[in-house]
């Protein structure tokens, strides 16, 4: 009796950041954009038609303006609901070898669960005491290379000499570089798509675009990787993107002005409460992404997590080795960032 039960897939979850279902709180844990999207987004809803139809399954309107925005080839792009979405098929396409996958022991925590799901080798190579990736430990023969520049939860960038020295000697495996904070302050691969075939480039609308409700991720790479990619993704849902995730995606590329003007308003609150943190005694590494990775010189990360949210403001603690003493901050505006430090003053006084 029960045996069905032996042939049930079992899988330890990711794990997301809480979502508070009540009002007026401070929401620090997630790497939201705290500004509203594009006004391009309430003017296309309403222009949105053909719903009783299913929507284009090459999702071609948005393939041609993320290619046009990139300057590459509609034949050069990927997109997907949300870049776990695209990860997800990309670990599917591209990590199919005996030998391991390689990526950070500190980084994106879904890399794991898929490498699992989908029964993929892996080895977590440990970041330096600094949190920075050592580029030695992705010479060694693997079956493929993941990791997040900026990387998450650390917020730690490496240049495009650092990647390039990455693909160059891995060119019997496709690497693949998770850009999901790239706009908040670094520089993408994407250039180097020009000169290597086995790069793919990841990003998503759900951090510097303001869209995390309408899933929207893509990637960027050379034509057979992205053929590859789709015939995977034909083969598990050929219908992945809805009409108004074609018609908005697209559309929003068309307001730079207003993506630079709340880009640049995170990084000046960014830098700003980087001051604020250091004379409160945390420190962190120098993040470019939309958050910081902080610890303090006495107090406990889960005590201040627990505290804060007693006062209705959420940030995100992870309960793992060599991370348990680091909270991760989102960086919201100015006002919500103003209201977290009155609560860590009043909490270190107390």
């Amino acid at each position: 009796m029960g045996n069905w039960r032996d042939n049930i897939r079992k899988v330890v979850p990711y794990t997301p950041g809480e979502q508070p279902k009540r009002t007026n709180l401070i929401k620090l844990n997630t790497n939201e954009n705290p500004y509203p999207p594009s006004k391009k987004v309430q003017e296309m809803m309403g222009k949105v038609e053909g719903w009783r139809l299913y929507p284009d399954p090459a999702a071609g309107k948005l393939v041609h303006a993320l290619a046009e925005y990139h300057g590459l080839s509609d034949d050069q792009v990927f997109v997907g609901v949300g870049s776990d979405d695209v990860l997800a098929m990309a670990f599917m396409t591209f990590f199919n070898s005996e030998k391991p996958v390689f990526f950070p022991d500190i980084t994106y925590s879904f890399y794991d669960v898929w490498a699992d799901l989908f029964k993929i080798p892996y080895e977590t190579k440990a970041l330096d005491e600094n949190f920075y990736l050592r580029k030695e430990d992705y010479m060694e023969p693997n079956g493929g290379i993941i990791f997040p520049n900026p990387n998450a939860p650390t917020g730690v960038l490496v240049d495009l000499d650092f990647i390039e020295d990455i693909v160059q000697a891995n060119q019997d495996v496709i690497v693949i570089v998770d850009e999901a904070y790239i706009d908040f302050g670094g520089i993408s691969a994407k250039p180097l798509l020009e000169k290597y075939e086995n790069l793919l480039v990841v990003q998503t609308y759900s951090k510097s675009r303001s869209l995390a409700g309408l899933r929207i991720g893509y990637a960027m790479g050379n034509k057979e990787l992205i053929k590859a990619i789709n015939d995977v993704k034909y083969s598990f849902n050929s219908y992945t993107m809805n009409q108004p995730a074609i018609a908005i995606g697209a559309a929003v590329l068309e307001d730079e002005e207003y993506f630079q003007e709340t880009i640049k308003k995170i990084i000046d609150t960014r830098e700003w409460f980087k001051e604020e943190m250091r004379n409160l005694g945390f420190s962190f590494a120098d993040s470019k992404s939309n958050f910081l990775f902080v610890t303090h010189e006495t107090a406990e990360a889960k005590d201040i997590f627990e505290a804060a949210k007693k006062e209705d403001i959420f940030v995100r603690y992870f309960d793992k080795p060599r991370i348990n003493h680091y909270l991760r901050i989102t960086i919201g505006t100015r006002e919500e960032m103003e209201s977290f430090l009155k609560f860590v003053k009043d909490f270190l006084t107390k």
